[in-house]
């Protein structure tokens, strides 16, 4: 029972289909700024501060001892004051050898102390941050 109507007869309805379409964007929108200010502030200040320094005295004293036979040479020794004795020796050569002690070097440490003053600067930096409105579009700053 379904009769075929030629195209375009009265009975015919057209029904429009619709389609929605969606685009999403994104944009930057400010909200606020901030400035922020650094100062950077010296101070001279003085320093004091105690080196240490140490120097070596030697004195160098004659000795001429001849060595017994048999007696071992002697060795580095180091005082009750802190000198440190070094022995010399020399073997000379005679009918027979014979050690002798020629000299010995003393050794003696002096420590010395000394203040020392030196003027250094010293840099301190303090922040100052500042709120400020957005900027509206109108208003862009140029660059």
């Amino acid at each position: 029972m379904n009769a075929e109507k030629p195209a375009g007869s009265a009975d015919e309805v057209v029904l429009p289909l619709i389609e929605e379409a969606l685009r999403v964007g994104k944009r930057r929108v400010e909200t606020g700024r901030v400035r922020v200010l650094v100062t950077t502030d010296t101070e001279e200040r003085l320093v004091r501060e105690t080196l240490r320094a140490e120097q070596v005295e030697v004195e160098r004293v004659a000795v001429g001892r001849e060595l017994a036979a048999g007696e071992p040479a002697p060795l580095v020794r180091r005082e009750e004051d802190g000198t440190l004795v070094v022995p010399v020796l020399e073997e000379v050569l005679v009918i027979e050898r014979r050690l002798v002690l020629r000299e010995e070097i003393r050794l003696r440490t002096i420590t010395t102390e000394s203040t020392v003053e030196q003027p250094v600067t010293l840099r301190h930096q303090h922040a100052e941050v500042e709120r400020l409105p957005p900027v509206s579009s109108g208003d862009e700053p140029a660059g």
